[in-house]
């Protein structure tokens, strides 16, 4: 049995915790979340999360109370970071509705900011969890909110921000689920079309430009 820890670190070059050591209740949600994303909800056991760090399980129970609590904290981290940074970027101030929809679309490329790999293990928890479904829904009727207002900022009616914002977001969601091995410079050239159909307006060149320059800094697909 593999037991290397495999935590998701802020600095993937920090030593991994190894034999007796006290891990924190960050350390426990990282490595939860980690396997979330790869093995699923049901792998996510508080023996499996020790043996991937090398430490005694125990010490879970420091920090959580259950499996459940665990469960429940990685809910709340999940929302208060994609969820939340999505609807911050669509209230960033942007001189014209192409610059707001870059600003959103800086989601798409900084895992820093939105994590896509969580987002779809969090669908595929909510399809066997009516809690999750529940909070999934609400997520989702958050975010497009978010984006309904933004549009209504510059001056789309409501049944047209309505229309514009699930355009915008359900769109994406498709596009990341096809996992599309494009190169960045596939999609960079598309920026500006892309921005055209989800606004209806000829974005200005400085706006792509400054978008393809964010992009290229946290590319992390194919760079041709």
């Amino acid at each position: 049995m593999n037991t290397k820890p495999i935590l998701h670190r802020d600095d993937p070059k920090a030593e991994p915790l190894v034999g007796n050591v006290k891990v924190t209740r960050d350390d426990w949600l990282n490595v939860a979340m980690d396997v979330l994303i790869s093995d699923g909800v049901d792998q996510i056991k508080v023996l499996n999360l020790a043996e991937r760090m090398a430490v005694s399980r125990s010490s879970f129970y420091w920090y959580f109370k259950s499996r459940q609590e665990l469960l429940d904290a990685l809910l709340a981290r999940w929302q208060a970071t994609n969820t939340a940074a999505l609807v911050a970027q669509s209230e960033a101030p942007a001189d014209t509705i192409t610059g707001a929809v870059c600003n959103v679309h800086r989601c798409v490329v900084n895992t820093d900011l939105f994590d896509t790999a969580l987002d779809f293990a969090v669908r595929d928890w909510a399809r066997k969890s009516g809690k999750v479904r529940r909070s999934l829904d609400q997520s989702d009727a958050r975010r497009l909110q978010a984006l309904h207002a933004m549009f209504a900022r510059y001056g789309y009616s409501e049944i047209e921000a309505e229309t514009r914002a699930r355009v915008l977001y359900y769109m994406q969601i498709g596009y990341d689920l096809a996992q599309l091995n494009e190169p960045m410079s596939v999609r960079i050239a598309m920026v500006p079309h892309y921005l055209y159909v989800f606004t209806g307006v000829e974005p200005m060149p400085e706006e792509v430009e400054e978008f393809s320059a964010y992009s290229k800094r946290y590319w992390k697909g194919d760079p041709s």
